[in-house]
């Protein structure tokens, strides 16, 4: 065996459960982006992006062979999106501070893009369950709704939009018992803690843009 290979296959074992250490490494990376999202540093997207190839691996379990053996389609899928949307999110930041010295500025999304967001996660979690259930997807519906708003939340922290934060805080309020219902223990623990920083990076942005108009 590579050592590659040992390390992508490295668990830790606490009493009977089982856990590989890159579900703990690409939930850590998770947390470290939106440490950095919330300083607003450029890095919170290369960071993410590492987090999401390492979580594809392991939500793809019957495929990777993981412990659970569980394919969760919706949390797989939407790692691969998050590269996607994160491409697209690092582009936003880098230009933005290249040319204004501030990778974002936080402000509120208008009420049109408010309207779109309603109209999109409602839309897409009806659609995404009923495409996770063909594929028998763990938790269908869950993991449309997980799915739908963690492309939105992640979309919205490229604009700049502050309401990303209270987007993540609802896929939270799903994800965390979904996948604590998986076995996958790592995650939803790390989801809890995830929970935390989104509300301080919630304050924090929310205090940026109350210094002035312009939320500088």
């Amino acid at each position: 065996m590579s050592l590659i290979e040992a390390l992508f296959d490295a668990e830790l074992h606490i009493g009977s459960a089982t856990i590989l250490w890159r579900e703990i490494i690409g939930n850590a990376f998770g947390i470290g982006s939106a440490i950095a999202g919330a300083r607003r540093s450029v890095w919170a997207w290369p960071v993410g992006i590492a987090g999401n190839a390492l979580l594809f691996t392991v939500f793809m379990g019957a495929l990777f062979h993981t412990p659970q053996e569980l394919n969760l389609y919706g949390q797989a899928g939407r790692q691969l999106l998050f590269v996607t949307v994160s491409i697209y999110g690092w582009t936003q930041w880098r230009r933005g501070a290249r040319d204004s010295g501030r990778a974002v500025l936080p402000h509120w999304a208008t009420a049109r893009e408010r309207i779109a967001m309603i109209a999109v996660m409602a839309s897409g979690t009806i659609a995404f369950a009923w495409i996770f259930d063909l594929l028998g997807s763990y938790g269908a519906w869950a993991e449309a709704w997980i799915f739908t708003g963690s492309i939105l939340a992640t979309y919205g922290m490229a604009r700049g939009w502050t309401e990303f934060w209270l987007i993540w805080i609802g896929v939270d309020a799903v994800g965390v018992p979904l996948l604590f219902r998986a076995g996958y223990y790592p995650s939803a623990i790390l989801y809890l803690v995830y929970a935390f920083f989104v509300l301080w990076g919630f304050a924090m942005w929310l205090r940026i843009q109350r210094r002035t108009p312009q939320g500088v």
